[in-house]
């Protein structure tokens, strides 16, 4: 329960992007869990996975999502990082609560974490970067699902130049309590096989570290994603693809076509 005092900031997109009954959140959350294709036992320090509602990109978000059940235990700490879709602003935006909400519950929020990364001169209070926003908290239900007792530091990502984003993840990198998340779709509203094709290339570039070769057509959250790219590069890490799909795979349209990946960064 929360105090009287705490601020929390409600769920914004329950009923439109994910179902807003508890149980049939939790249902369809199972589900694609369930189904997910789960070949690999890598450790996770990162994962990469959709945004969109969840009859178009829920599968897909969960196969990097299922990798957590094995390490479920042992994670503390959740740094998620999503574009802005609803306001324009420069560099990256911490929330004014102490608590996210979902129709699951309530999701703490770690305001250390928030004020270490106000530091940077380019991290700076915005809760109207956060109010509406949906890329960071249509992942907060499998979060909730798939890991036990968890602090969130939820972050939205403006226009931010990528070695700035690596400069911010730099700072909380140094744990094996903690996971990065990064929020991000793919192309968007292509023909289904231009959007194959464009979105394999993406794929292809995410798997090689390559950011400096994902541009603005390639994927909305290309500036946190792009960020993490490039200290996994510093790192010597590796970037593998769980899953490649579009919404004309998953919701049967194929005349407007959004792109889906999900990533182990490790």
């Amino acid at each position: 329960m929360t105090n009287t005092s705490s601020r929390t900031r409600p769920a914004a997109v329950a009923g439109m992007f994910y179902a807003g009954d508890p149980q049939q959140l939790s249902s369809d959350i199972q589900q694609f869990l369930d189904q997910a294709d789960n070949p690999t036992n890598i450790i996770p320090k990162a994962i990469i996975a959709p945004h969109a509602g969840y009859q178009y990109s829920g599968s897909v978000a969960a196969s990097a999502y299922k990798l957590l059940t094995s390490i479920s235990n042992k994670i503390k700490q959740v740094i998620l990082l999503g574009p802005a879709h609803r306001v324009a602003f420069s560099g990256i935006a911490t929330p004014d609560a102490d608590y996210f909400e979902t129709p699951l519950g309530l999701i703490k929020v770690n305001s250390t974490f928030c004020k270490k990364a106000e530091q940077l001169d380019f991290v700076q209070h915005n809760k109207l970067a956060h109010k509406e926003e949906h890329s960071l908290e249509v992942h907060l239900p499998f979060l909730q699902t798939v890991l036990n007792d968890f602090e969130l530091t939820p972050l939205v990502v403006g226009d931010c130049n990528r070695n700035d984003v690596a400069k911010l993840l730099e700072l909380f990198w140094g744990d094996n309590e903690t996971l990065f998340i990064i929020s991000t779709d793919l192309s968007h509203f292509n023909a289904y096989d231009i959007a194959k094709e464009q979105d394999l290339l993406t794929s292809n570039n995410i798997e090689k570290l390559q950011a400096e070769n994902i541009h603005y057509d390639d994927a909305c959250g290309r500036n946190p994603l792009n960020g993490l790219l490039t200290l996994a590069k510093q790192h010597h890490l590796k970037v593998n693809c769980l899953d490649l799909r579009n919404s004309g795979d998953t919701s049967g349209n194929k005349d407007r076509v959004v792109g889906y990946g999900s990533y182990v960064v490790y």
